[in-house]
């Protein structure tokens, strides 16, 4: 519900600045270019892997994902207030813990990437709002680890040896390479000429769920909504010229 909500919102917006330009609204364009510093706040669904996390006793994952990155934009300038950048960003929460002397951990990274596309309003002044979205990709992994004992040199080539089984450390990374569009909402504050401050919000939607395991190897019989599609505060920090 909270998915289409927020797509009809994004609908609801491009159309009404499709109804202002066909009625020949005359605003002042908008320039500039900046680039900087990205975090966000990403919030995934857990709930299929903390179903499998703690049937092997590790606390459930909860909360946002913080992830870091950085991006940039420029004012194209064919097409007025409309501005065209990239973006990339990832982060990781880890749950761990010991029992009966090994050390179990596990792993969820997320992140992602691609080319931004924006339409800043015209209409308002000395800040830019603006609705566009990201096109791109991104990748989902999650790592597992049981380790028990020293690591020696000679010991985890014995890790290798048919005859050296069940060993005493474990390792797995699984991993989902998935394409992605988040519409998003932006409001770029400056400071002065040069320096911005950014807050917004967007939707992730993953598409693809294919998974590998190790070294390429399929994974099969992964549910279906073990994605990385998340709700994501975005903050950031832009250095550039502005002309809101």
């Amino acid at each position: 519900m909270k998915t289409k909500i927020f797509v009809l919102f994004f609908i609801g917006i491009f159309t009404v600045v499709s109804a202002q330009d066909s009625k020949s609204i005359k605003w002042i364009a908008k320039f500039g270019a900046a680039g900087g510093f990205i975090p966000n706040l990403m919030f995934p669904d857990y709930s299929t892997l903390n179903e499998m996390t703690g049937a092997y006793g590790f606390e459930a994952f909860e909360g946002p994902v913080i992830t870091w990155g950085g991006g940039g934009y420029a004012y194209i300038m064919l097409v007025d207030n409309l501005r065209i950048g990239g973006i990339g960003f990832g982060g990781s929460r880890t749950k761990s813990f010991v029992s009966n002397g090994s050390q179990k951990e596990v792993k969820y990274f997320i992140g992602g990437g691609g080319l931004t596309v924006e339409y800043t309003f015209p209409f308002i002044k000395n800040i830019a709002v603006s609705v566009g979205g990201i096109i791109g990709g991104g990748a989902l992994e999650i790592e597992m680890y049981k380790n028990k004992g020293e690591f020696t040199w000679e010991g985890i080539w014995k890790d290798l040896d048919d005859n050296n089984s069940p060993s005493r450390k474990v390792s797995h990374k699984l991993k989902n390479n998935y394409f992605t569009f988040a519409p998003t909402l932006n409001v770029d504050i400056p400071f002065n000429r040069f320096l911005a401050f950014r807050v917004g919000a967007g939707y992730l939607f993953s598409l693809g769920n294919n998974w590998e395991a190790d070294n390429g190897q399929t994974l099969i019989n992964v549910p279906d909504n073990l994605n990385a599609n998340s709700f994501f505060i975005q903050t950031g920090l832009f250095i550039g010229l502005f002309a809101f």
